[in-house]
């Protein structure tokens, strides 16, 4: 079975959005989990994030930024292309309670998949407040799609090209400082993002979570590869999260497993150029 891509675009530089043809999973699909995709049979496996999902058209919505040889070979695919496996729902469903206020903080990609979480919180009668940032204004994307869906919207860029000067954190601690009654913060993006969000609520201790995007191979508990630390204890991202406490994770010990295989990927992007010069790739 193979699963085609029915609309592909280019939203910010090196950053595209694909509908993918998958009615099985769009029908069991739930804000805050995860597919697991492959390109072709020799394919690495990545881990894409659900944006959005249509279960009356049977679709999945990804957003993606390229960063190595495998988001770049899928960045290279046109509507019409197919995909070897698409995989999912995995994870566990966003915890969202029906009439909560929540604060909504998304960096970078991470913006994608806040979306969905907070398009259901506002659904279920809640308020929904909505931080997004990026490096630059031409890295910003679906602005008008959070603005839909909040009842508030701050944006932030480290440049300044638009919103506020600085960062995602700067307005998340005036926001808390002038005393807004949120039940709960939800932050996806850069693990350091999502680390400074924590070192913000942690002195109101509200409730904060973040979604982890740790390595990952199979899935499914059994490779090990996503383990991370929360709270001392061991949990794997594919199964016990992708959600987790953010007070409670070792962000530490994310990021140094993040740049683990640097090295290689870095390796293999760079042979995949080459590849590409001869036309092998």
């Amino acid at each position: 079975m193979s699963f085609k891509i029915l609309r592909k675009e280019e939203l910010a530089p090196a950053i595209h959005r694909m509908d993918i043809s998958a009615p099985r999973v769009a029908q069991k699909a739930q804000p805050g989990q995860f597919i697991i995709l492959r390109i072709d049979e020799k394919g690495e496996r990545i881990p894409l994030t659900i944006a959005d999902f249509d279960r009356a058209a049977g679709t999945i919505t990804m957003i993606f930024m390229v960063v190595g040889k495998t988001t770049g070979r899928l960045a290279a695919l046109a509507a019409g292309d197919e995909l070897r496996d698409f995989i999912g729902p995995l994870g566990n469903p966003a915890h969202l309670e029906p009439g909560e206020t929540v604060l909504f903080v998304g960096g970078g990609v991470g913006i994608a998949p806040i979306y969905p979480q907070a398009k259901a919180c506002q659904a279920g009668g809640g308020q929904v407040i909505s931080i997004i940032g990026a490096r630059s204004a031409n890295l910003l994307f679906w602005e008008d799609r959070m603005a839909a869906v909040s009842d508030k919207l701050y944006v932030a860029t480290d440049d300044g090209t638009k919103g506020h000067h600085g960062f995602v954190t700067d307005i998340l601690k005036e926001i808390l400082a002038g005393g807004a009654l949120v039940k709960r913060v939800v932050a996806i993006g850069p693990p350091m993002m999502m680390r400074s969000v924590a070192g913000a609520t942690r002195p109101y201790n509200l409730q904060t979570i973040v979604s982890l995007n740790s390595i990952m191979v199979d899935g499914t508990g059994m490779c090990g590869a996503c383990r991370v630390l929360v709270g001392n204890e061991t949990k794997f991202a594919c199964v016990d999260g992708p959600e987790f406490d953010a007070h409670l994770v070792d962000f530490t010990l994310l990021m140094s497993r993040l740049a683990m295989y640097q090295p290689e990927e870095k390796r293999a992007l760079e042979e995949c150029r080459c590849a590409r010069e001869v036309g092998a790739c």
